[in-house]
């Protein structure tokens, strides 16, 4: 690929601002970026003006089960394209294929569908603007039926090292995250078994009490599925899995900041209680998003959606059609300043897969994944693996 040389009024990394800057992309990665009066810029490069926007590092979304009207457990190369050009418009340039609840077959057919379609994309491609699907997060079948939202009850499993371990095989090493309620007989030794396997057990769809979840953390979970939602409530006599989640620092809690998902002051308890570190922004996002309103597939089930908001033929919440960008706008108007706000959807995520200094960061040496923001927040231009804002 050629050499791209945007020019930005700021640059948050998000780690620290740079006015009136400049970052060098080569061969897909950041090659240098700084004021522009640091920067050598070699002769030949394509210029990119921002002017009087914001470049920040691309959204990276561990939690999102579909987009463009299309699922990830369709598991098509068409389905695929289409979820990830959609969320690339939104500034969303990595992400983490989220499954649903199926039978074994259907689940492994799925797993099956994203590898070989990964693979196929493992090497940026001039010219296209894609989110890069870095693994899989199995959200089931290891959940609880009290706390099953919208996952069928008779897709559910009891935890099994053994079915983790052909779910594993099926997705050729790339499942990042498995969902598993804590409270179940063998989740404990499925949360061993997916650190052992360099899986991030996370807790989620669970009613456990308190001294469950602890269990749980103390075996290796450390990051809570999209906090509130699908949980035991807390009370002040029961702090149940909420209370394990807000008083451990060591795990992360993911929040669906679409103002429908989590009220906005349990978002400020959250974030007052774990702080800046520790919460990250996540979708759940599902084939509706980028969408108008009308019926849609979940795994294999339908969805209606409804002035953007998702919900089942039992009137549960199914899912979100919310976009990252538009998160980091809902934190913004909490006060939240944009800095944390965008290192909720960048840095934080990327760090939670292992991935730090190499997404979710403007930094030399990482992916050449950004977004151009407008001054009132809104997407102007995406570059994933140093393709776009031509």
């Amino acid at each position: 690929m050629p050499a791209t040389v945007i020019h930005a009024s700021r640059i948050l990394t998000p780690e620290e601002e740079i006015g009136d800057g400049i970052i060098l992309v080569e061969d897909g990665r950041i090659a240098a970026l700084g004021h522009r009066d640091e920067i050598r810029i070699p002769r030949g490069a394509a210029d990119y003006v921002a002017a009087g926007m914001t470049v920040v590092p691309g959204f990276v979304d561990i939690h999102i089960h579909g987009a463009g009207g299309h699922d990830v457990m369709e598991g098509t190369a068409r389905a695929l394209d289409r979820v990830v050009s959609t969320v690339a418009r939104h500034g969303t340039t990595s992400i983490v294929a989220t499954t649903v609840s199926a039978s074994e077959e259907d689940t492994c057919r799925s797993l099956e569908g994203i590898v070989r379609y990964v693979r196929r994309h493992e090497e940026p491609e001039e010219g296209r603007v894609a989110a890069e699907i870095l693994g899989i997060h199995l959200e089931g079948p290891f959940l609880s039926k009290a706390r099953r939202g919208v996952h069928p009850s008779d897709a559910l499993a009891k935890p099994s090292k053994e079915l983790l371990k052909k779910f594993l095989e099926a997705a050729g090493g790339l499942v990042r995250i498995v969902t598993v309620a804590p409270e179940l007989p063998g989740a404990i030794e499925l949360i061993e078994a997916a650190v052992a396997a360099k899986v991030i057990p996370a807790i989620g769809h669970s009613d456990a009490e308190y001294d469950q979840a602890r269990a749980g953390i103390h075996a290796g979970a450390c990051h809570a599925v999209h906090t509130f939602n699908a949980m035991r409530p807390f009370t002040h006599r029961d702090p149940g899995i909420v209370g394990a989640i807000l008083t451990d620092p060591e795990v992360t809690a993911e929040v669906i900041a679409d103002g429908v998902h989590v009220a906005g002051p349990a978002i400020q308890v959250l974030i007052g209680c774990k702080g800046f570190d520790a919460v990250l922004l996540a979708s759940d996002g599902m084939a509706a998003t980028g969408m108008p309103d009308g019926m849609y597939r979940l795994g294999n089930f339908e969805v209606t959606v409804k002035n953007g908001v998702c919900r089942n033929a039992e009137g549960k919440l199914a899912g979100s059609t919310l976009t990252l960008d538009r998160a980091v706008r809902n934190l913004v108007a909490l006060g939240v300043p944009l800095r944390e706000a965008l290192r909720m959807a960048t840095i934080l995520p990327a760090r939670r897969l292992g991935l730090a200094g190499k997404k979710g960061i403007l930094a030399v040496g990482a992916d050449a994944d950004l977004a151009v923001l407008t001054p009132d927040l809104r997407v102007a231009g995406t570059m994933t693996r140093g393709s776009g804002l031509s």
